[in-house]
């Protein structure tokens, strides 16, 4: 007698059904919004969510401009770089970096939350991000997604 009623499936890149989703970051707290993305972005949000495959969806997050940052972290976070050179550390707070380009937050914020391998820079280009309403991606229609009451 066979006892296994069912068969774990195995999500893959052909059977993920990816989706357009737009996400509005207007009043979020980064690293919050940073996360629900990117486990949207990821796909552990679905049903048959696989770690090792690209199974999330296509998320589109708008309004990066008028995020927030909790606390003293919008003067005290620092971001730093290394130019390559002797000497050539470089480094930005949270307040000179939103004004100079608001998109870069929310791609940084993110990217340090998907997994560090071909996976996670595979996922990363399923994330695109604007510091303002507008997008050009109207065509692949996207889904508005709620972030305060998505889990």
């Amino acid at each position: 007698m066979d006892t296994l009623s069912y068969k774990t499936v195995s999500g893959n890149k052909e059977t993920a059904n990816k989706k357009w989703l737009l996400v509005d970051a207007e009043g979020q707290t980064v690293g919050r919004l940073a996360s629900k993305v990117a486990k949207l972005a990821r796909g552990k949000h679905k049903a048959n969510f696989t770690p090792h495959a690209d199974c999330g969806d296509n998320v589109i997050v708008i309004n990066a401009a008028k995020v927030s940052f909790s606390g003293t972290k919008l003067e005290n976070k620092e971001y730093v770089r290394y130019t390559g050179y002797p000497g050539g550390q470089r480094s930005l707070t949270a307040q000179e970096l939103l004004q100079r380009n608001p998109a870069r937050v929310i791609e940084k914020a993110i990217k340090g939350m998907l997994p560090k391998n071909t996976l996670g820079r595979q996922l990363y280009t399923n994330i695109k991000v604007y510091a303002g309403t507008e997008h050009n991606h109207d065509a692949q229609k996207p889904e508005v997604i709620n972030l305060d009451t998505f889990k």
